[in-house]
């Protein structure tokens, strides 16, 4: 399966921008179900400079640039082609036991599991307490398969939370979410991390893309007209595993990877520093179409 994908943010600034600085995480990446075919920026105003571009500590695409040209709008375009390779969902039955998996996790013996203990920490936006550990606890009885507790504690969110874009912003923190039971996709990808860290397992933030509409079903999907937020919780017989909390399913060809660490503000699309400016407003537009033919 191939897409295509628009993503354009717009700023603009009550005042004029004589210089800003800005960092992106705008490229698809390249994993074992993922191609990223090809992938460019278009800038307005156009760039005096363009500095680091490479990866992060994760392996995620980064590109930096500096505007140095006064301007009140800035406004950048993300255009890549992936394709996406079909794979089997993962027989959550037969996975370890959620404590297990924790208990490795305290004194790992492989690489892959010393790598997924980073993500078993709070951090400032997810921080751990006793209530995300009690609203875990009933997906997690004594003995249940890690991937079986993680996929009823993802129908649970789906079912018990409300998607609405005016009840929280990027700093929301996971306690509020817990108390309002409302927010979008980023919300909720952070909410399923912090229960599954509560309990001493490693999950990691995914930002992304995700098609309109499931490609067997046709079912539509929430968080088609923006960029997509899911998690992985990492399984050590299957190594990371996606899920979606806001749609309350397995991401498969119809989710599209950009990035991932441990939280939103690690991968967040697009950030930076500006000198001047005044007040500003974010405009985000995201078009994921497939290619036919």
């Amino acid at each position: 399966m191939k897409y295509r994908i628009a993503h354009t943010t717009r700023y603009s600034y009550d005042g004029a921008v004589p210089i800003g600085y800005n960092r992106v995480y705008l490229t698809p990446r390249d994993t074992a179900r993922q191609q990223c075919l090809r992938s460019h920026l278009e800038i307005e105003p156009v760039p005096a400079v363009f500095g680091h571009r490479g990866k992060d500590y994760y392996g995620n695409e980064i590109v930096s640039f500096t505007v140095q040209e006064q301007h009140r709008v800035l406004e950048v375009t993300a255009r890549s082609e992936v394709a996406l390779t079909p794979h089997s969902a993962p027989d959550a039955h037969t996975t370890a036991s959620w404590e297990s998996v924790a208990t490795s996790l305290l004194r790992p013996t492989n690489p892959s599991q010393r790598a997924a203990r980073r993500f078993r920490y709070p951090t400032e936006s997810i921080a751990l307490s006793r209530a995300l550990r009690t609203y875990a606890l009933p997906s997690f009885p004594s003995g249940r398969p890690v991937l079986t507790g993680a996929r009823d504690l993802m129908e649970r969110i789906y079912t018990e939370f409300t998607y609405d874009p005016e009840a929280t912003t990027v700093s929301t923190p996971v306690e509020v979410t817990l108390e309002k039971r409302r927010g979008v996709c980023q919300d909720f990808a952070h909410f399923q991390i912090g229960c599954l860290r509560a309990l001493g397992l490693s999950a990691r933030y995914v930002s992304g893309y995700v098609a309109p509409k499931h490609a067997d079903t046709g079912a539509t999907f929430v968080g088609a007209q923006a960029s997509h937020a899911w998690l992985s919780l990492f399984v050590p017989e299957l190594g990371w595993v996606d899920l979606d909390p806001t749609n309350n399913v397995l991401p498969g060809i119809e989710h599209i990877t950009l990035a991932w660490g441990r939280n939103y503000e690690e991968v967040s699309p697009m950030r930076g520093v500006i000198l001047g400016g005044g007040g500003q407003r974010l405009e985000v537009a995201v078009d994921v179409s497939p290619v036919t033919g």
